[in-house]
């Protein structure tokens, strides 16, 4: 026991630092503190909570670890630590927006750019010169850049990472370094995203896949050699494009301002590196491997499908929630779909079934009204009647010779036969006809004249629904023509009583 707590050279640089820290807080004995930190998967907090706790010292394995405890734990604080000591702490990858070009490129205060306009006014002027003589003399360009030939790639790369690169947005940066990317190394199958790390980032939390990141640092002496020899190895490329392995890669040189953001804020220093993120849960997204360094292809692709394959369980079932999701998610559509139909059919139901009702409603009230109507034009008629009936001139005595002898055919088939007065009016004849049935009553002295109406009803407007015909040869004997009886029809006549179309 005593050579296990004083073999401190034997830890690895993470494990001391863990030791250095929980000492620190802890100020406990190296004894106590290695088999507690071992017992904690070397995870600083754990074993500084459990410190704080009242945990018992270490003791034998042989010797059954004492029941009592300084503080009695909950059972959900007990399975949470179980949880969380069996789960390595994972670093959260944090998403990066570049900067906006326009506060890239922000205004310089006012005595600085007094102070540089001159030098920009003399590197304008001489940059126009140069530019000038180049086109007057094209063999100058050559040997410039026959003398930068002999400086060596190194140099040559040092000399470029110089120049200004203008600020762009995402995309557009992503597209220049796949196309520098290309002519550096030529035509190549590595499967860049070309797009912004925001929305790489956005890809891979979305669709639940690993995102590798691989910054470049164009100025680094072993860029060039990582990257023919590691990047774009054939099995380096086989593993990216594999669809099987669902790995996003997004790349960019240190020289973009972008890729310098993303570089520091997941903590590069070191280069060549390759960062592997990836979901951790339904919202998080952490870092699972970081490879540094100069690596072959076979143990880049080892690492990453070793880090891969310890988080392919827990993507599956981030996979099989988020169909779960997406399934109960189409059933809740489908059945507020469904609702919504049921419920539109329900409602044009009740408003059919409310324009029936008002139709019918609407009908019954012009039924009633028309009845009404019918009812007060028949009493109305029957009152006209009773009293026209009453005012019909009596038949001429059988001596007077001048009368006029008519035959009446009425609607029923029945034949009167009847005299008038040569001087009444055509009307009296009508009115006869209409009020036939009560004329005869009177004349019979079944009915006494004297108690009918003694004037028309009010605001009664009668009209005769018949004509008056001879039908040898056809003539009609209408009141719109008025005359008197003797003057219009003769000494006789024999008419039939038509019925008008109403």
């Amino acid at each position: 026991m005593a050579a296990e707590v004083t073999d401190i050279s034997a830890l690895t640089a993470d494990q001391q630092s863990a030791l250095q820290q929980y000492l620190a807080v802890t100020d406990q004995g190296l004894g106590e503190a290695l088999p507690l930190l071992k017992r904690c998967e070397w995870n600083v907090q754990i074993a500084i909570a459990r410190f704080f706790d009242g945990e018992p010292a270490p003791i034998e394995p042989d010797i059954p670890p004492p029941q009592a405890s300084r503080r009695q734990e909950t059972l959900a604080n007990g399975f949470d630590e179980i949880r969380r000591a069996a789960r390595p702490r994972l670093e959260p990858a944090p998403r990066v927006v570049a900067q906006p070009e326009n506060q890239l490129n922000q205004q310089a205060p006012l005595i600085l750019s007094i102070i540089v306009t001159p030098i920009n006014f003399i590197y304008t002027l001489f940059s126009r010169v140069f530019n000038f003589f180049g086109r007057l003399f094209p063999f100058l360009p050559r040997m410039l850049n026959s003398l930068l030939s002999r400086l060596g790639p190194q140099r040559r790369r040092r000399t470029f990472s110089r120049t200004n690169r203008r600020s762009l947005g995402p995309q557009d940066t992503s597209a220049r370094f796949i196309r520098e990317f290309e002519e550096e190394y030529g035509a190549t199958t590595i499967p860049f995203l070309e797009t912004g790390y925001a929305r790489a980032f956005d890809m891979a939390k979305r669709d639940f896949k690993f995102l590798l990141i691989v910054p470049l640092a164009m100025e680094h002496d072993s860029t060039q050699t990582y990257v023919r020899n590691t990047l774009l190895a054939e099995q380096t490329t086989t593993f990216l494009n594999n669809p099987s392995n669902n790995i996003l890669l997004w790349s960019g040189t240190i020289q973009d301002s972008e890729t310098y953001q993303v570089a520091s804020e997941l903590r590069i220093s070191t280069f060549p590196s390759a960062i592997l993120i990836a979901p951790t849960s339904a919202t998080a997204m952490s870092v699972i491997a970081r490879i540094t360094g100069m690596t072959t292809p076979e143990e880049f692709t080892a690492r990453l499908q070793a880090a891969m394959s310890q988080h392919n369980t827990e993507l599956s079932r981030l996979r099989s929630a988020r169909s779960e999701q997406q399934a109960a998610r189409n059933i809740r559509e489908q059945q507020d779909s469904a609702y919504e139909r049921s419920l539109a059919q329900d409602r044009e139901r009740a408003r059919q079934r409310r324009e029936a009702e008002a139709a019918a409603a609407r009908a019954e009230q012009e039924a009633r009204e028309k009845r009404a109507r019918e009812e007060k034009y028949a009493h109305d008629l029957e009152q006209w009647r009773r009293w026209r009936a009453a005012h019909v001139q009596a038949e001429p005595d059988k001596e007077d010779k001048s009368a006029v002898r008519i035959q009446l055919r009425l609607p029923d088939g029945e034949r009167v036969i009847r005299r008038f007065d040569k001087d009444a009016d055509l009307e009296e004849l009508y009115a006869y006809v209409e009020c036939h049935d009560l004329v005869q009553r009177h004349e019979s002295g079944e009915d006494d004249a004297e108690k009918a109406p003694q004037q028309p009803p009010k605001d009664f407007a009668h009209s005769y629904t018949f004509q008056l015909v001879s039908p040898m040869p056809r003539q009609v004997y209408g009141l719109e023509k008025g005359g008197k009886i003797g003057e219009t029809v003769g000494k006789s006549a024999s008419l039939i009583v038509e019925k008008l179309d109403e």
